[in-house]
């Protein structure tokens, strides 16, 4: 049996003055390439020598630059280079290693890298290059894109990553010199971004120091604290830790079952995040401790379990089989909690020496498993989330909103859920029935309409637990519901949410100006010109109107139009002035209108007709709520679409004395497709049954009441005074309810709410 004292196996960064197993090279050896060539012994001499022609070529790049610390800035790269070769990377992931800051810093262009050392190892460094040289608006947006670019890189080649995290742990590990309010925002771009990714990847080791060194830039004073209780909580329990040790490696040699034990303690971040998050002081922190059992074969990981169990007695629900369901990351073991003799809690884990390999190094145990041909099972870990990324990407245009939806698929806990014929899907802590559909397939998630949950009907918004069977419902006719946005927890789920609705609201806005754009020709005495792309003249009409209004297609100039954020009788005129330039007649055209609806009668009067279908390009104002009948008028807003008033509304008269030119002519078509929203007071006398009254008389009325408010100071008086929106089909039919709530003995005043 093999086995590692307690201490000597503790972390490296718990144990500090414990793992110096050489010292530290010297500032010459450290900027010398002999500091990197020991750790390729693993790789033919053929790829040395093209690792060597690498260095030469960042040392030359590099050369005059100098670290905070006042080190040879050539020491860094070659730091990141040999932490690479710790998990054996190829020679062209060396070789980016070493050159990774080349082009960022030292104006090395992509096609130099191309022609020195070809187009896999400059495409890894252009992976790992920011995009300063472009200009953004703000620190943050440049940021975001940065981010974007390497997690694309990434998706497309692992090896992009792993070398940035390379590159961030040693950047962490030497931020001594750096000043503190630098040293903090770094500290928690890795907490926030990096260290969750390591943890995402599976490589743990990486995730954990990151952690720590994190939390020991962002609370060094906390972070002392808990380091000194911690040395002083190991010396308190040695005696105790020594006596589980003893009690183990007898067990197991009685059941001659040969294992390595290596002793495991809590992370100081760990110990301060559950103290934190459960609100506990250190001293209730019971499992600081613990034990790693590491076996030769699958089946002796549940022999271990068992004779544990004989051993000490585990406590009722603190058993996990990370083996038969692992994590999305690929982690594998048995995790049980036993209560030793004092009656603390000790926790175990079971693994195989496969498993341990992948479980602290994650996607990295490729390249250290590639000799032996079990590479298999290790390169897909983390592959799903890779292709969510450019699944993600593809919806996502914007990039803070692309890092959101990655910062919010960073998740540490997962659910594993079961599909009806019984397929194992990992979700985040706190996913929904709509988080499954999209993870199923975007077109199921479109499509969602209801959910079950071993067999019972759920809300959409329900948490899904360990264990649940889930079944979702779709009908063809369904669409994504903007509410959904405010609970689903998967990036997936959010993305394709808000690329539908994005997609939709620029349908929808693009008929509304292509409308607003036939009116304003209208009036010009033209129509407008077919947006058939094979009329070849009337297409290279609007590309060239497009072009002058700084827009890449017609589509989006006429996005911009039905959005206000381009004014169609400007645009119109240029189209006019274009026509005339031609030679064009205004007859020799033919009129397009969208779905909309609208008459040739109708344009001519200059009127946009609404039948309730316009979607959201198209809103009604809540603070007078127009409804057919109703003189209405119609304000551009900037950015907003089309947004309607009511004729007398006195916000829309004060936005027209403002803002004049942005209004225009609106009317209501004959037919309606939906029912309307009106807002009514009601002032009535206080009493039992009052409020059924009133529900009777709308419902008699045939209509339905969508809001119902009331101040508090009103339920304390005689009277009360309401306010109610109600669903309506036009103004006769408001008219229709406030008769039938005037007939109510309980109402003694009844009206229509209006600004």
């Amino acid at each position: 049996m093999g086995l590692r004292s307690f201490a000597a196996s503790l972390p490296a960064a718990l144990m500090p003055g414990l793992h110096k197993t050489a010292p530290e090279p010297t500032q010459a050896e450290a900027a010398s390439f002999d500091a990197l060539l020991h750790r390729l012994s693993y790789l033919p001499k053929s790829d040395i020598k093209r690792i060597r022609e690498a260095y030469k070529f960042a040392d030359e790049a590099h050369l005059g630059q100098f670290r905070a610390s006042g080190e040879p800035y050539i020491t860094h790269p070659i730091a990141v280079a040999g932490i690479c070769a710790e998990w054996r990377l190829d020679a062209q992931a060396i070789m980016a290693a070493l050159m990774h800051d080349a082009m960022e810093d030292c104006g090395v262009t992509k096609t130099e890298l191309i022609e020195r050392f070809e187009a896999p190892t400059a495409e890894l460094v252009d992976g790992l290059t920011k995009l300063d040289k472009l200009q953004f608006s703000t620190k943050e947006e440049s940021q975001a894109e940065s981010f974007r670019k390497m997690l694309l890189a990434m998706a497309r080649d692992v090896r992009v990553i792993l070398i940035k995290l390379a590159d961030r742990l040693h950047n962490m590990r030497t931020m001594g010199h750096m000043a503190f309010e630098k040293r903090r925002r770094i500290a928690r771009e890795t907490l926030d971004i990096y260290a969750p990714i390591a943890h995402r990847l599976g490589l743990n080791e990486i995730y954990r120091e990151l952690q720590e060194l994190s939390f020991q830039y962002i609370h060094p004073w906390r972070h002392g604290a808990l380091s000194k209780a911690i040395a002083k909580a190991r010396g308190n329990r040695r005696d105790l830790v020594s006596r589980i040790e003893r009690d183990v490696v007898k067990a197991f040699a009685d059941a001659g079952l040969k294992v390595e034990i290596q002793g495991r303690e809590k992370t100081l971040f760990s110990i301060y995040k559950k103290m934190r998050e459960k609100h506990l002081s250190f001293a209730q922190v019971s499992d600081i401790f613990g034990f790693r059992v590491v076996v030769d074969e699958l089946p002796q990981c549940y022999l271990a379990l068992g004779v544990l169990h004989q051993l000490y007695k585990p406590q009722p629900g603190r058993f996990k089989d990370y083996i038969a369901i692992p994590k999305p990351n690929g982690y594998q073991s048995l995790h049980t909690t036993l209560v030793s003799p004092l009656g603390t809690p000790v926790e175990f884990q079971m693994r195989t020496e496969t498993m341990h390999m992948v479980a602290e190094k994650g996607v990295a145990a490729h390249w250290l498993y590639k000799a032996k041909g079990n590479a298999q099972a290790v390169q897909q870990l983390g592959s799903r989330w890779l292709q969510s990324l450019i699944d993600i990407q593809d919806e996502t245009r914007d990039a803070s909103e692309f890092l959101e939806h990655v910062k919010i698929d960073l998740f540490p806990d997962a659910v594993y859920v079961f599909t009806p014929k019984s397929k194992i899907m990992a979700l985040p802590r706190g996913a929904t029935p709509v988080d499954y559909a999209y993870a199923i397939h975007s077109d199921v998630g479109d499509h969602c309409v209801a959910a079950k949950v071993n067999g019972e009907p759920v809300p959409l918004r329900a948490e899904l637990r360990s264990g649940d069977v889930v079944e979702i419902i779709t009908a063809t006719g369904a669409r994504p519901n903007p509410a959904w946005l405010s609970f689903v927890r998967t990036g997936r789920a959010r993305s394709k949410i808000r690329h539908f609705l994005k997609n939709l609201e620029q349908e929808e806005s693009r008929e509304l100006g292509q409308k607003m754009l036939a009116q304003a020709l209208r009036a010009e005495g033209l129509a407008l010109p077919s947006l058939d792309i094979e009329d070849q003249e009337a297409h290279g009409l609007w590309q060239d109107l497009a072009k002058w209004a700084g827009n890449r297609n017609v589509h989006e100039l006429l996005v911009e139009v039905g959005l206000g954020r381009k004014i169609a009788t400007i645009v119109a005129k240029k189209m006019a002035r274009m026509l005339a330039a031609q030679g064009q007649r205004p007859d020799a055209v033919t009129l397009t209108l969208g779905r909309f609806g609208a008459t040739d009668d109708q344009t001519t009067q200059g009127q946009i007709t609404l039948d309730g279908s316009e979607g959201a390009s198209v809103r009604l104002a809540s603070c007078c709520r127009p409804v057919p009948g109703d003189d209405i008028k119609g304000y551009l807003g900037r950015g907003e679409g089309l947004i309607v008033h009511t004729a007398e509304c006195q916000v829309g008269r004060r936005l027209f004395q403002r803002d004049s030119e942005h209004w225009i002519a609106v009317a209501w078509a004959d037919e309606m497709t939906r029912s309307f929203e009106a807002a009514i007071g009601v002032l009535m006398r206080n009493g039992k049954g009052v409020l059924a009254q009133i529900a009777t008389a709308v419902s008699t009325a045939e209509a339905d009441i969508t809001h119902i408010s009331m101040s508090d100071e009103s339920q304390a008086r005689e009277t009360a005074e309401m306010q109610l929106l109600i669903s309506v089909r036009d103004r006769l039919h408001v008219a229709e309810v406030l008769r039938m709530l005037k007939r109510s003995p309980a109402v003694m005043r009844v009206w229509r709410i209006k600004p």
